[in-house]
């Protein structure tokens, strides 16, 4: 059955329009969508509790106020799940966030460690019309600055088939996407080379010592470039970055 719409809220045939939502409830549906975007674990209150820094009891409120309107559903002490209504106002705050990291990146020279908090301020204070004239300005990108899939317009999204790190085979491979979510990390593997699209090949895993090596043929910024450099990488630094295969030459 199709779920109902908020009172008040038209769907677009094209898509939805987040601002007919409170930015509250814009919140909790990127965050519901998001905790499981690169993760198979559920999206249960007690993580989203985690995630936006509030406690168990507001979670609950408010996804029942979601629920209600539509655009969740929740099972007591299950996962919390969306519509496919809420999953296209979730499509369309996500599509705002990452064109707007990528804004501020490539047109006002933001680090990719400093987006992330300054695009959750500006994604509650921006218009779809300004959304659209960043994506044109920007020439329509695919992809945020740490290599997150943009949605489209009409929520169309097309991730990359990509594996973490941590679980990847010995062999070629190059850097698809690495998590926002530690500045610290973003910076270090920046010094090390590991950008986006960076090539390197995972050497060994050795699970006894929580260390994974790959191999880098780019040199870091400030260093030479062509020169193999083997490079450890910490379980928790190994299991923010995903990877895709290169084919082999």
């Amino acid at each position: 059955m199709r779920p109902p719409t908020l009172v008040g809220v038209s769907e677009p045939e094209t898509g939805v329009l987040p601002d007919q939502l409170s930015a509250v409830s814009q919140d909790y549906l990127k965050v519901i969508w998001s905790v499981t975007e690169w993760d198979e674990r559920p999206a249960t209150t007690k993580v989203l509790a985690a995630r936006l820094g509030v406690g168990a009891s507001t979670v609950s409120e408010t996804v029942r106020r979601l629920s209600d309107a539509g655009l969740v559903v929740h099972e007591p002490y299950g996962a919390v799940g969306l519509t496919e209504l809420g999953r296209r106002y979730a499509l369309a705050m996500v599509r705002r966030h990452r064109l707007i990291e990528t804004f501020l990146v490539e047109e006002l020279g933001y680090g990719w460690d400093e987006v992330h908090d300054e695009a959750e301020v500006l994604e509650h204070a921006v218009s779809e019309t300004f959304v659209e004239r960043i994506s044109a300005r920007l020439g329509h990108p695919v992809r945020d600055p740490h290599g997150d899939p943009i949605p489209g317009p009409a929520g169309e999204y097309d991730p990359p088939h990509a594996t973490v790190l941590w679980d990847a085979a010995p062999g070629s491979w190059s850097v698809a996407r690495i998590s926002d979510a530690d500045p610290d990390l973003l910076r270090w593997v920046d010094e090390v080379g590991l950008h986006l699209d960076a090539a390197l090949e995972v050497v060994q895993r050795r699970d006894a010592v929580g260390l994974v090596s790959v191999r880098l043929s780019d040199g870091p910024d400030d260093g030479p470039a062509d020169e193999p450099r083997t490079v450890d990488l910490g379980e928790a630094a190994a299991r923010a970055i995903w990877l895709v295969a290169r084919p082999a030459s």
